[in-house]
C-alpha cells in the first residue's frame, strides 16, 4: 500500500496543523470548555470557514468530496490539542450515516448546514444493555398513517445535550439481536415527549441519556429504507473507529513530546533525569508504540472505503486493537515518567491521559476487538 500523502493533502495537513498550533492551546481550552454546551460556537463557525466541516460530504450534496485521509488528518491534528467540539459526532458519526442512507432530499437540505457550521448532530443508538453489539437495539418504533412512535432510552450519546438534531436507532421488526429491523429516524432536539439529560464524561466532552417517551416522527424523517439501517450503522462506526484510531495517534504524539521534554527539564541528582538511560530506553518504548500506532491508523483509513463489510471489519478491529494497546501503554509511561504532576488537572498530561483512555474504550476496547478479529479468522 501507498501510505504518502498526495500535495493537496500534505497542505491540507499544514493548514489544520497550523491553525490548530495558532488557535487551540491548553488555556485556551480550558476557556472553550467553560462555554454553553462544553465547546466554542465561534471555533466551529472557524471549522467551517476552513471547509473542515463539509470535508467527508459529495460535492454534489454541498460538501468537498473528501477521503477518510483527509478525515485522519483533520482527526490526528484535532486530537494533539484535545478539540472539544463535536467533530466526531455532528460530521464523523451522524453526518456518516446522512451521507451513507440519507435520501437525496435530505442530503440536499441537512449538508449544507453542516457544512456551514449551522446544524450540529449526535447519534443516539447505545443503550444500557448492548455494550460494544451494535444490532442490539430495543427502543421501538410503531408506524401509523402519519409516522412513526418512538418508545425507549439511549445513553452516553456523545454531545447530544447540545446537538440541534438527533439520529436515533429504533427497532421497527425482529427480535432484540436481529440485524435487520433496525431503522434510523431524525428527530429535533426540541421535539415534544423528548427527554435529554447532558453530563461530562471522564475527558471533558458532553454527552447525554435520551428518554424517548412517544416521540413523533414523520416518514420523512426516516433516513434510509425502514428496517435496513443495520449496514449503514455498521460502516459509521468503523468510519468513526478510523476517525478515533487518527485522534489517538495525534494526542500520543502530544503526550509523547511533554514527556521528552520533561525528562530534559527536570533534574534530579543535578543532571536531568533524562540522561539515566532506563528513562531513555522507556521514551524509546513509548516511541515504537506510537510508531505502530502511526501505522494502523493509515491502514484504517485507507481500509474504510472497502465495500465488503467482513473484509473492512478485520481492519478496523486489528487497527483498534493496536491503538488500544497503544494508548494504554504511553499513557501509563507518561503518567509514571511525569510522576505526581502527570495526574493534575493543571497540566495537559493527565488530559491527555484521560482522552486516551476514552478512546481505547470507545466503538470497542481492546478485548472486544481482539475477540472480533479472532472470529473473523484473523488478517488475510
Amino acid at each position: 500500500m501507498d501510505f504518502d500523502l498526495t500535495e493537496e493533502q500534505r497542505m491540507l495537513k499544514d493548514s489544520v496543523d497550523r491553525w490548530i498550533a495558532e488557535n487551540y492551546s491548553f488555556e485556551q481550552r480550558g476557556r472553550h470548555m467553560t462555554c454553553p454546551g462544553g465547546w466554542d460556537r465561534e471555533i466551529w463557525a472557524q471549522y467551517a470557514r476552513l471547509g473542515l466541516l463539509g470535508l467527508p460530504f459529495d460535492e454534489a450534496d454541498g460538501g468537498l468530496g473528501g477521503s477518510p485521509i483527509e478525515t485522519m488528518l483533520v482527526m490526528e491534528a484535532f486530537g494533539r490539542a484535545l478539540t472539544l467540539e463535536p467533530y466526531l459526532a455532528t460530521v464523523v458519526l451522524a453526518g456518516g450515516l446522512l451521507r451513507l442512507a440519507g435520501s437525496l432530499s435530505q442530503r440536499r437540505l441537512l449538508v449544507p448546514q453542516i457544512a456551514d457550521g449551522s446544524l450540529t448532530l449526535a447519534f443516539a443508538h447505545t443503550e444500557r444493555h448492548s455494550r460494544y453489539e451494535i444490532a442490539d437495539v430495543s427502543t421501538t418504533a410503531r408506524p401509523d398513517e402519519r409516522g412513526w412512535t418512538l418508545e425507549g432510552e439511549k445513553i452516553v450519546v456523545l454531545h447530544g445535550d447540545s446537538a440541534e438534531k438527533l439520529v436515533i436507532s429504533a427497532r421497527t421488526s425482529g427480535s432484540r439481536f436481529d440485524a435487520e429491523g433496525i431503522t434510523l429516524f431524525l428527530v429535533a432536539g426540541d421535539a415534544q415527549d423528548f427527554e435529554r439529560r447532558g453530563h461530562p464524561t471522564q475527558d471533558g466532552l458532553r454527552a447525554a441519556d435520551i428518554h424517548l417517551h412517544g416521540v413523533r416522527v414523520s416518514h420523512e424523517d426516516v433516513i434510509g429504507e425502514p428496517g435496513r439501517a443495520y449496514p449503514a450503522i455498521a460502516r459509521a462506526v468503523d468510519e468513526a473507529t478510523a476517525a478515533v484510531c487518527a485522534e489517538a495517534v495525534g494526542a500520543m504524539t502530544a503526550l509523547h513530546e511533554l514527556t521528552v521534554e520533561h525528562l530534559k527539564n527536570r533534574r534530579q541528582f543535578g543532571v536531568p533525569i533524562g540522561s539515566f538511560q532506563v528513562l531513555q530506553h522507556r521514551a524509546v518504548d513509548m516511541l515504537i508504540a506510537l510508531e505502530q500506532a502511526k501505522s494502523m491508523a493509515m491502514l484504517a483509513s485507507m481500509m474504510v472505503a472497502e465495500n465488503d463489510a467482513e473484509h473492512r471489519g478485520k481492519y478496523m478491529a486489528a487497527a483498534k486493537a493496536q491503538i488500544g494497546n497503544s494508548c494504554r501503554f504511553i499513557g501509563q509511561e507518561a503518567t509514571q515518567l511525569h510522576g505526581g504532576m502527570g495526574l493534575t488537572t493543571e497540566y495537559s498530561g493527565g488530559h491527555y491521559f484521560k482522552r486516551l483512555t476514552m478512546i481505547e474504550a470507545l466503538f470497542g476496547d481492546t478485548a472486544h476487538q481482539l475477540q472480533r478479529l479472532a472470529r473473523a479468522g484473523g488478517l488475510d
